[in-house]
Order: structure tokens, then C-alpha cells, then sequence
């Protein structure tokens, strides 16, 4: 199977991530890193607690979490947070690229269980990021999920795990979405044993640009929840 993939990873607080020289963009670090083969740029802030993980969907970046504010209000918070260039992003700077479900997984699993190998992260994942995301929590432990939008949600190999979903999970659709249909969002909120669908009226694919302000309520919510 091909598709679009996933990678997490947390700094420790000493900070020594591996990869090259820290950078620093806006409040907080940039850098890229080198795992399972592939090299990619991450913006990240180093606190306490759950760590929010981000996928941005194909045709962003890492920047979108940013451009939005969202990486302002983590930092004002003191929440851990990472936010990666994916090897399947368009855009993205990371190298080389790939759009293996496979390859993604390991790409994943080998740098969150690296960086994270004390912590349970809370994924949030914006259409192909969203699918990976449910991949990732078929098989990896998570604290929740928020999913935007989520591409091939209903998938059967998917689809056959949900219900042992335990952890919360908020997914936001826009309603004028014309690339996933409504009715695959509530059949998977209904199949996910504690989710909720939340309807951004007036938004599109990407609901969290087009209404910035309530996507970091609902974000700060599912954290509540979650930690």
C-alpha cells in the first residue's frame, strides 16, 4: 500500500536532539533530523508533560501550525509540541520522499519510540496526516487523537481496530469540504468508541485555517482530556 506518512519526535530536556545546528523561527527551534533513512525539518518547543504531536496534510508544511498561531499558543501554555516536515509533504524539506504506508510507519515508530521513550503523545493529523495518524494509533499507544478531515478513514484494515480506541478523539470537518463527504466523518465518529465530530460551518478541507480561533479551543480541549 502507498500513501502518506507519519514522524513524531520530542527533545529531552537537555535540548541534545539529533540532527543539525538548532535555528530559531519566531518562538520556537527549528532543526532538521535524520531517522529511518529520512531527513527532515522540524519546529518544536521543549516543556512538561504530554507532548502534541503534528501531520500536516500533502500540500503544507510544518509552517502551517505556526502561521496559524498555534505553535504561539502552545509556547505561552508550556506545552511540549512537534511539528515535522513529513516525507509525503509536497513541500516539505525532507528527504528523500515517499509515500509508503510502510515506510512512514517505521519512519515513525523508530523516532517517537527514540525521543519519546517516556511519553504517550497526543497526535493531530489534517487529512492524509489524519489517516496516518489512525494508523499510527492501530498500532503505537497515543493519549488522543484530533483529526481534520482524515483521508480514507473507513478503510477495513482501519476500520476493524476502532473499537479498541479508548482515548479520546475530536475530529473537524468544514462543511464546505469537498474533498471527504460528511457522512464518512459520522460514521467514523460513530464507530470510535469516544469521539466527537465537531462541524465547521462555513469552512473548507482545511477547517483549521479557515477558523483558526476555535481550532485552538477544541485543540486545548482534547489536550484536557487527554493528559
Amino acid at each position: 500500500m502507498t500513501f502518506e506518512g507519519y514522524y513524531g519526535f520530542r527533545t529531552p530536556k537537555s535540548n541534545d536532539i539529533r540532527g543539525s545546528v538548532h535555528s530559531k523561527r519566531g518562538d520556537c527551534l527549528e532543526k532538521t533530523l535524520t531517522a529511518a533513512n529520512h531527513k527532515c525539518r522540524v519546529l518544536y518547543n521543549v516543556a512538561s508533560g504530554v507532548p502534541i504531536v503534528f501531520l500536516h496534510g500533502l500540500s503544507y508544511t510544518a509552517d502551517i501550525w505556526q502561521h496559524i498561531g498555534i505553535t504561539e499558543l502552545l509556547i505561552e501554555k508550556d506545552i511540549s509540541f512537534l511539528a515535522l516536515d513529513m516525507p509525503y509533504g509536497m513541500r516539505s524539506q525532507c528527504q528523500p520522499k515517499t509515500r509508503s504506508l510502510q515506510q512512514n510507519m517505521d519512519f515513525a515508530k523508530e523516532v517517537i519510540q527514540t525521543v519519546f521513550p517516556a511519553e504517550t503523545p497526543v497526535l493531530v493529523g489534517a487529512s492524509i496526516g489524519g489517516n496516518i495518524a489512525l494508523h499510527y494509533a492501530t498500532q503505537f499507544s497515543v493519549k488522543g487523537l484530533l483529526l481534520i478531515a482524515p483521508a480514507r478513514s473507513l478503510e477495513p484494515d482501519l476500520a476493524q481496530s476502532y473499537g479498541n480506541f479508548e482515548f479520546p478523539t475530536t475530529i473537524i470537518w468544514g462543511s464546505e469540504d469537498n474533498i471527504v463527504a460528511s457522512e464518512d466523518m459520522r460514521t467514523l465518529a460513530d464507530r470510535l468508541p469516544n469521539a466527537k465530530l465537531i462541524v465547521y460551518d462555513g469552512a473548507n478541507h482545511s477547517a483549521y485555517k479557515d477558523q483558526p480561533d476555535r481550532f485552538k479551543y477544541d485543540l486545548l480541549e482534547l489536550y484536557a482530556k487527554a493528559e
